[in-house]
């Protein structure tokens, strides 16, 4: 298995870069090819502008078509370039960081805008009647899997069914669905680790245990069952799911999940 771990946390003793760490050392001792995309080691540029495309920059910018263009041509930046390859390399991809305001920090975030470009994570596939481009469930990224661990600063109970948070499946539902399976890459069940904040050094072989055990099924842990785009749930080309499909009293974020 090749693993490319992204890891978006600004203090290299930090929980989360001992998470890294251990990611590191578990799956090579496994015999796993791994490789690393520390973003604040790496002094990753987070924010897209016109830079990013050379001359194929237009004014106004428009980021979708510009990207694209740079995307065919082979004219993005080295930086990004060099992690497309590393994507398009992987056979799984690991993502730690913590939950910052609800979601990935500005960093990781900002990977994700300058290396999902147009042509190369979205915009690709034929639309007709029955189906609507190759995204949620295919793309040019199919065929990978993805794991997020996320340490949460926060009690488990505060991101449960009836948490002040919100459930923490709705709050990386944006991450898990929007951003990976998008393009086709199949996403696992995460690893969060709660009560981040509070943890000691006594507490840390039980984590790491934990994380271990998960890294190791890596190959074996079935994904979450997203709803294919094109396998006939959704009406083309409104993409609303098909009345009846659901489980009754089903809604929201987990209608685009089977079972």
């Amino acid at each position: 298995m090749k693993t490319l771990i992204v890891h978006a946390h600004p203090e290299p003793d930090s929980l989360n870069g001992s998470l890294k760490d251990l990611a590191v050392a578990t799956l090579e001792k496994a015999g796993h090819e791994v490789r690393v995309s520390d973003l604040y080691a790496m002094g990753w540029k987070a924010v897209v502008d016109a830079s990013d495309y050379g001359p194929h920059a237009a004014s106004p910018l428009k980021v979708a078509r510009d990207s694209g263009r740079a995307f065919d041509a082979g004219t993005l930046t080295p930086d990004v370039l060099a992690e497309q390859a590393k994507l398009l390399w992987a056979d799984t991809i690991v993502f730690q960081f913590p939950l910052w305001w609800y979601t990935m920090p500005a960093i990781l975030k900002g990977w994700v805008d300058r290396v999902f470009t147009y042509r190369f994570a979205y915009g690709v596939g034929e639309h007709s009647d029955t189906q609507y481009g190759e995204r949620f469930g295919e793309g040019t990224l199919a065929g990978r899997r993805a794991l997020l661990s996320v340490t949460v600063g926060g009690p488990e109970s505060h991101y449960g069914p009836r948490g002040i948070n919100g459930p923490i499946d709705d709050l990386l539902f944006p991450i898990h669905h929007g951003i990976l399976y998008y393009p086709g890459i199949e996403v696992l069940p995460p690893f969060v680790l709660y009560g981040a904040d509070r943890l000691t050094a006594a507490d840390y072989p039980d984590v790491a245990a934990a994380w271990e055990q998960r890294l190791l099924a890596l190959e074996s842990t079935e994904p979450i069952a997203f709803r294919r785009q094109n396998s006939g749930d959704y009406e083309i080309p409104s993409l609303h799911l098909k009345p009846g499909l659901e489980p009754a009293g089903r809604t929201g974020f987990a209608l685009h999940v089977h079972g």
